[in-house]
């Protein structure tokens, strides 16, 4: 089991050292982070893995759309030969109805078609010259696959998959798709809150910050046979109740435990903890120690 997390883009470096120094003693086998308008990926894995011994760092993800084939291969073979065999890739990124994605206000990149784009951007890391040390072990790779075709290139063409906003059922499929040798690590939000109704709350506004604003994650549910009413129709126009609670869990440890098990039991190798907070910008350090001892209790299960 896992962290993953967008809060150390909001953190001073020393502070993010600190945390993901405790986050290694606490027993988590991997540090997730996304990629933003915060520290680039390349900069956020040198901080994570240079304050840490043993865990794995991983991107999820690095966006393809913010650097070219060239930088990304030589950065991974900077990461996997300063830091053998704790590095892993995830490489991922959308495009918007063809148009430039806003975010504040700053239009990012457009993708081509997304599984030709990913492959032809494999294809391009694969071929860059190397002019220095090659890591040994090579660092490995994961997609941000939704998608029966983003899928199967992950199966393919990398160690496997990341899926990101994804309730069980997505885990399942995605095994079946990908067939038992390709590597599953799934994202799960979490709300360790013991107001119920404040936990909803919180549930529910990180839910509908993608329904709102990512159509590859709408049609990503569509799929799974979510609708328009599951996106718009709950409580003031926001996400309904059978979505929220089926991509975030919300309670006790004993709630947040059983969630975990059905994602192995669903094919998962692998399960990352978001905890989110109330307040978005609040630290959630106090949440990754108390969901501790579930690391420590899947240690070394998976399917």
């Amino acid at each position: 089991m896992g962290i993953w997390t967008f809060a150390f883009d909001g953190w001073p470096a020393a502070r993010v050292r600190e945390a993901a120094a405790e986050l290694e003693e606490l027993g988590y086998g991997a540090i997730w982070f996304g990629e933003a308008f915060g520290r680039d990926t390349v900069g956020q894995a040198w901080l994570l893995l240079g304050a840490t011994r043993r865990i794995t760092v991983a991107a999820g993800i690095a966006n393809i759309a913010f650097r070219n084939p060239i930088a990304m291969a030589t950065a991974e073979r900077a990461l996997g030969e300063a830091f053998p065999g704790r590095y892993l890739l995830g490489l991922g990124g959308h495009r918007v109805d063809d148009r430039p994605m806003q975010v504040d206000g700053y239009a990012v990149p457009v993708m081509g078609r997304p599984v030709a784009t990913m492959r032809a951007y494999l294809d391009a890391m694969d071929a860059v010259p190397a002019h220095g040390p090659v890591p040994d072990p090579a660092p490995r790779r994961v997609l941000a696959a939704l998608g029966p075709r983003m899928l199967e290139l992950a199966a393919e063409r990398t160690w496997g998959a990341h899926p990101y906003f994804v309730p069980v059922e997505h885990t399942a499929r995605a095994r079946r798709i990908m067939g038992p040798g390709a590597f599953l690590g799934v994202e799960q939000a979490v709300v360790l809150d013991g107001d119920p109704d404040r936990a909803r709350r919180t549930a529910r506004a990180h839910v509908a910050g993608y329904t709102d604003l990512a159509p590859h994650q709408r049609a990503n549910l569509e799929r799974l046979g979510f609708g328009e009413d599951d996106f718009f129709g709950g409580p003031g126009g926001g996400p309904s109740d059978r979505l929220v609670d089926a991509i975030v869990v919300r309670g006790d440890l004993e709630a947040i435990d059983e969630r975990v098990r059905e994602h192995f039991d669903a094919g998962a190798d692998h399960v990352c903890l978001q905890a989110l907070t109330a307040d978005p910008a609040a630290s959630p350090l106090a949440q990754w120690r108390e969901l501790a001892p579930l690391a420590a209790d899947h240690s070394g299960k998976s399917r």
